[in-house]
Formats: C-alpha cells, sequence, structure tokens
C-alpha cells in the first residue's frame, strides 16, 4: 500500500483526488496475469500492465486537467470503468497460472524493488504518476498472492487516502512527502494488525480508518487555522 500511497500523495499536493487506484491496480495485474497466461515472457507481460495503468492514468489526467472535469467525478468514474475492463479481459475469472515466466513472475512478489518519486509540475504526469505507481503495486501483489481475481485493490482507495492523509498529506493541496505516505501506509497497517491480534472482527477496521481521517484532517485544519491567525 506504500507504493500506493506515495502517488496518492503526489495527486493530493496538487489539490486533486484520485479514486481510481484500486481498480487501476486490479486492471493492471489482470492484463499482466492474462498476458503472462498466453505464453510471453514475464517483461512483456509486465510491460503490457504498466502500459494499460499508465493510459488510464493519462485519461484521468487529461480529463481532469484540460476538459475541466472534477478529479472526484473523473476518478470515481474511473473507478468502475477501469474494474470493468478487468472483467472483460478475464473474463471475470481468477488466473493463477503465468505461462513459463511462472516461477519468476511469483520471485517478484517475494523480493524487494527500490522505488522513487519522479518530479513531475504537470497534472497529468501526476495521474499517471498515481496509475503508475498503483501498477506497479499491482505487480508485486499478483506475483505475492499467486493469482489474480477482479476483486484485488477492491475498496483500497479510503486505506491509501487516509495512509496519505495521516502521513502529513494536505487535502486542499501543497503539501506532502514521499517518507509521510510511507509512514502513514505503515501505520495503517500496524493498527489493522493490533485490531486482529485483539480479537476486534475486521468488519469494524473500515470504520476505524475512516475515524483516522477525519481525527487527521481536523487536526490538519486547526493546525493551519493557527498558523494563519499567527501571520
Amino acid at each position: 500500500m506504500a507504493i500506493v500511497a506515495i502517488g496518492m500523495t503526489a495527486v493530493i499536493i496538487t489539490g486533486g483526488i484520485d479514486l481510481s487506484v484500486g481498480s487501476i491496480l486490479c486492471l493492471l495485474a489482470m492484463v499482466t496475469a492474462v498476458v503472462l497466461n498466453g505464453g510471453s515472457s514475464v517483461w512483456l507481460g509486465i510491460a503490457a500492465g504498466l502500459a494499460a495503468s499508465l493510459a488510464v492514468g493519462l485519461v484521468n489526467g487529461v480529463l481532469i486537467t484540460f476538459v475541466g472535469i472534477p478529479p472526484f467525478v473523473t476518478t470515481l468514474g474511473m473507478l468502475s470503468i477501469a474494474r470493468s475492463l478487468a472483467m472483460v479481459a478475464s473474463q471475470n475469472t481468477m488466473v493463477y497460472q503465468f505461462g513459463p515466466d511462472h516461477d519468476l513472475f511469483l520471485w517478484l512478489g517475494g523480493g524487494s524493488i527500490l522505488t522513487g518519486l519522479p518530479v513531475s509540475r504537470i497534472k497529468v504526469g501526476i495521474y499517471m504518476l498515481s496509475a503508475f505507481m498503483a501498477g506497479l503495486a499491482g505487480v508485486l501483489e499478483a506475483s505475492w498472492l499467486g493469482g489474480v481475481t477482479t476483486n484485488l485493490g477492491q475498496s483500497m482507495e479510503l486505506s491509501v487516502i487516509a495512509a496519505a492523509v495521516i502521513g502529513g498529506a494536505n487535502l486542499t493541496g501543497g503539501q506532502g512527502t514521499i517518507l509521510g505516505a510511507v509512514v502513514g501506509a505503515a501505520l495503517i497497517e500496524i493498527i489493522r494488525d493490533s485490531l486482529t491480534l485483539l480479537g476486534i472482527s475486521t468488519f469494524w477496521q473500515g470504520a476505524f480508518v475512516g475515524t483516522f481521517i477525519v481525527v487527521a484532517v481536523a487536526f490538519d485544519s486547526v493546525r493551519e487555522g493557527r498558523r494563519s491567525s499567527t501571520v
């Protein structure tokens, strides 16, 4: 989730939001899985999946930046579109055979990859970056799980936004860091694991995450209010 949170933080810094990251993750993973299942190499499969995620990010960015459609509306629509495309690509079936490079693909999920955040001042590039990071997370998650279904990444958007906000990203834009996104994502996972160890039902996790968002935004609003009053 930390990888996706980095991309989300970049989007939030521009004053936008991306509700489609979970569906993009699913689409990327499914395209990669389908290509591998067809007998292609792992690198071609990953390239195809990343190309699909970048295309979705490009559409998001163009609609938001040049057409003027609000980010919330654009990415909310893309949330449904991308997941629907994943269902079409797989005929809504689970893909767990990854062709001749099956073992190599599974190895990716067990290894470690260094990630970075390229600088971009263009909103289109930012949404492509968000989609790319979601896609990269999709590759790692699919290879780690050893199978891909169209439920992959579902409802991830809330957790990723929470991680970015808890990590210090301001929902009004202009503030946020990569380190903060990573720390926010780690904090959410620690809290989830703690709730599980305490025997608290997983049904309550969404309530806790939502509460953290509200508290984090409220705290940030109070802090900004005090800062502006002293200027």
